[in-house]
C-alpha cells in the first residue's frame, strides 16, 4: 500500500516588512538580509490570528467534505503551542467542522513536529487504510526587535492530508534520523521569545544532514544522482543551500546544478513567508511543486527535516502522475498578491501587542483581518475564535427559518 500527501495547503497573515526596510532601519546593509540570510519578506501575524487560526486557514480551502468526514485523526506539529494542557488540534478540529469521532493530538520537538506528525500519520494509514490524516504545521517565530535572529522571524502554516493512493507524493521509506541533546536553541516556558546560539545551530544542522545522508544511503543504496531535488527545513533560505553543498562533491557536475537550482525555486515561497519553524520545510516543498515547471511525474525529491535540541531526519517522496493537478497554485498566488506592507514602525507596533495573561478579557476587531478564521478575543480565560464563513452560514439558515 502506498501512502502519502493527498492534498497540501499554507496560509500566511495579510501582513508583512520589506527587508530592506528593516535592514535600513536597522543599520545594516540590506544585502546582509537579502543575500546573506536569503530573505525578502518577512510575514507578520496581528493579534487576530495565532497558531490556531494559521493552521486552520491552511487547511480550510483544501478539505471537502468527505476528507471531514474521512479524516479521524489530527496531527498539529509546533512550538508555538498556547495552552500547556489543552491540544491546538482541538480547536482546529472544531473551526474546521470535523468528523467527531477522531484523536486531536499536538506533536513538540522545535522545528521536527510536523514531520514526527507526518510518520505517526504514516502509521495510522497503514493500520487504517480507510482513514485520512490531517497534518498542520503551525507557528510564529519570534526572537525580539533588534536582535540578532529578528530577520529570521516569520509567520505561516502548512496543512496536508495524508492518506493511501495519495494524488500528490508517496512519501518512500526508510527515513534516516537522529537525536542528540544539544542546547542549540530552546524557549523556556517563561520567555514569549526564543534562545538560540547560531553558529553553534548552523554547525549541528549541517552535521545532522550529513550523519543522515549516510545512513540513508546505507540504508537505501540511492545516491545524488537519484535524486530530482532536496527540500530543507528552512530558518533561513540560505541554510539549506549550505547543508545542500556539504554533500555535492559525491555528484556530477550535472546533479549539483539541478539540486541547487530546484533549491532556489523551493526557496521562493520561505523567501517571502521567513521561519515557520514546523512548517517550513512543507512550505519549502510547496514552491518546488508549484514554482518548477521542470519537476516530471515519477521524480524523487529528498526532504531533510531539522528540529533543534536535537532531532533530524532525512526522507524521500515519488511524485504522484498528475500531481499539478492537484495543487492550489492559483490560490496561493492570490494570497501573496495582496499582502499589505508594513513600515518598520507599524511592525515594531504590532510585535509589541499582546494577549492579556492576567485573565482579563479582550475583544479584536476582526473586520480588519481579511482571513476567513481569526481569534476575535479572550473570554475567561478562554481563546475565542470565530470561523467567519461558518456565521455567514448560519446566519442564512436562521433567515430562512424565519422566513
Amino acid at each position: 500500500m502506498e501512502i502519502g500527501i493527498d492534498k497540501i495547503g499554507f496560509y500566511a497573515p495579510h501582513l508583512y516588512v520589506d527587508m530592506n526596510k528593516l535592514a535600513v532601519s536597522r543599520d545594516v546593509e540590506p544585502e546582509k538580509f537579502t543575500i546573506g540570510i536569503g530573505q525578502e519578506k518577512m510575514a507578520i501575524a496581528p493579534l487576530t490570528q495565532d497558531p490556531v487560526t494559521l493552521a486552520a486557514n491552511a487547511a480550510l480551502d483544501i478539505l471537502d467534505e468527505k476528507d471531514k468526514e474521512q479524516i479521524d485523526f489530527v496531527l498539529f506539529g509546533t512550538e508555538s503551542g498556547i495552552d500547556q494542557s489543552k491540544s491546538a488540534a482541538v480547536y482546529v478540529h472544531r473551526l474546521l467542522g470535523l468528523n467527531p469521532e477522531a484523536r486531536a493530538v499536538e506533536v513538540k520537538q522545535a522545528c521536527y513536529g510536523a514531520t514526527a506528525a507526518i510518520q505517526m500519520a504514516k502509521g495510522h494509514i497503514a493500520l487504517n487504510p480507510e482513514s485520512k490524516v490531517l497534518v498542520l504545521g503551525s507557528d510564529i517565530a519570534r526572537y525580539g526587535l533588534n536582535t540578532g535572529g529578528e530577520a529570521t522571524q516569520g509567520a505561516g502554516a502548512v496543512a496536508m492530508v495524508v492518506s493511501r493512493d495519495p494524488s500528490i507524493m508517496v512519501l518512500e521509506g526508510p527515513s534516516a534520523y537522529l537525536t542528540a541533546d544539544v542546547m542549540d536553541f530552546w524557549r523556556p516556558v517563561y520567555s514569549d521569545e526564543a534562545f538560540v546560539d547560531g553558529k553553534f545551530s548552523n554547525e549541528q544542522y549541517i552535521a545532522f544532514f550529513s550523519k543522515a545522508w549516510e545512513q540513508y544511503k546505507a540504508k537505501t543504496g540511492l545516491k545524488l544522482a537519484d535524486f530530482e531535488a532536496f527540500s530543507f527545513h528552512l530558518p533561513y533560505t540560505k541554510m539549506g543551500k549550505k547543508a545542500l553543498r556539504a554533500v555535492l562533491d559525491e555528484g556530477s557536475e550535472s546533479d549539483s546544478e539541478r539540486l541547487l537550482a530546484n533549491h532556489q525555486i523551493g526557496a521562493v515561497y520561505n523567501r517571502n513567508v521567513g521561519n515557520i519553524y514546523t512548517a517550513s520545510l512543507y512550505l519549502s516543498l510547496l514552491s518546488l511543486l508549484e514554482q518548477s515547471e521542470n519537476l516530471q511525474d515519477g521524480s524523487r525529491i529528498g526532504l531533510f527535516s531539522y528540529g533543534s535540541g536535537a532531532v533530524g531526519e532525512l526522507f524521500a517522496g515519488r511524485l504522484q502522475p498528475g500531481y499539478r493537478k492537484h495543487l492550489q497554485m492559483e490560490r496561493h498566488s492570490e494570497l501573496f498578491a495582496t499582502r499589505k506592507e508594513l513600515t518598520v514602525p507599524e511592525y515594531e507596533e504590532i510585535f509589541q501587542e499582546t494577549l492579556p495573561t492576567d485573565g482579563s478579557s479582550l475583544e479584536l476587531d476582526i473586520d480588519r483581518d481579511p482571513a476567513k478564521i481569526c481569534l476575535s478575543g479572550i473570554e475567561g480565560h478562554s481563546r475565542q475564535y470565530v470561523n467567519k464563513i461558518s456565521n455567514i452560514e448560519a446566519e442564512k439558515v436562521s433567515g430562512q427559518v424565519e422566513r
